[in-house]
């Protein structure tokens, strides 16, 4: 079981989320609390970048969709990049691949 860990950086598009370690039941609620800190203006764009997150139960899928609803209550997107195959196999199994725009990396998910 490896410790979440989230950095958060600045883009010209909007906050970036760096998500490494396991986001399950456990670290879940971390996830949720760092977002009440994020500031998103309209038009901005959250990004989690989840190119270090080693595993991802339930729980974080909720804590994933806790932060798209973050991402839309301040009129903003949101954009999941680097997801991990597993991760990804989940998000389409539940259709949420449907829901978040996916991209290959942090570069392409800050591109305006």
């Amino acid at each position: 079981m490896s410790p979440l860990k989230t950095t958060v950086r600045d883009a010209r598009t909007g906050p970036v989320l760096e998500i490494s370690g396991d986001l399950d039941y456990v670290t879940a609620s971390e996830l949720r609390d760092l977002l009440t800190t994020v500031t998103l203006q309209p038009g901005q764009r959250l990004v989690l970048d989840l190119t270090g997150m080693e595993c991802c139960d339930s729980s974080g899928i909720s804590a994933l969709i806790a932060a798209r609803n973050h991402a839309r209550t301040a009129r903003a997107d949101i954009a999941l990049a680097a997801v991990p195959a597993r991760t990804l196999r989940v998000l389409r199994i539940v259709g949420l691949d449907q829901v978040f725009p996916l991209h290959p990396d942090r570069d392409a998910a800050t591109r305006p």
